[in-house]
């Protein structure tokens, strides 16, 4: 994953997300559509409208809170779907429902599955990227997931065909603590 925060004059906008799905999932998403040279991108407009209408309901897999308070966002938008070898590419937009003041140390964004089937991460901290102006203001600080050996037996321990746990995928996954130095309002 890379996400890109956008904002300016001491507010988060929302977030500009670019996804790389493996090469199984990426076969998976487009069996038996019609990628002919003449149909190809329509097929890859339908494909990526219809992964973010599924994505919908699951809040696009991102979280984003002030505290424990969680931010609400728009429906995403400005997606595509490119072929980057034998990788699907999403990338897509996802506004804030209203713009959200920086604050000094209590915003934290997650990206994931709850189930925890799907793995979702930033391989590097460069995979976050704050805008320009936010830049100016703000650093973030990437936490590593850190499950129990408990946790993790449990995760281990259930069959494929088990009802979903949908607690486990927040253990498993990394966040995004921002931070932010508050810049008094004139």
């Amino acid at each position: 994953m890379k996400t890109y925060i956008q904002g300016e004059n001491g507010k988060i906008t929302g977030f500009k997300m670019e996804w790389s799905f493996d090469p199984m999932t990426s076969a998976y998403m487009l069996d038996g559509e019609d990628l002919s040279p003449e149909n190809e991108q329509e097929t890859f407009r339908k494909v990526s409208a219809s992964v973010l209408q599924n994505m919908l309901y699951e809040h696009y897999f991102t979280y984003f809170y002030d505290g424990e308070t969680p931010i609400r966002y728009k429906v995403a938008r400005n997606d595509t779907l490119t072929r980057d070898r034998s990788k699907l590419v999403l990338a897509f937009e996802l506004p804030l429902a209203k713009p959200k003041p920086v604050t000094r140390d209590s915003l934290r964004l997650l990206i994931f599955d709850q189930s925890y089937y799907v793995d979702m991460a930033w391989k590097a901290n460069s995979d976050i990227v704050l805008s320009a102006d936010l830049a100016k203001q703000c650093h973030l600080q990437v936490i590593e997931p850190n499950p129990t050996p408990e946790q993790m037996s449990y995760a281990m321990s259930l069959p494929p065909d088990a009802d979903p746990d949908n607690t486990l995928g927040q253990l498993f996954t990394q966040s995004v603590e921002i931070q932010c130095a508050v810049v008094p309002e004139v």
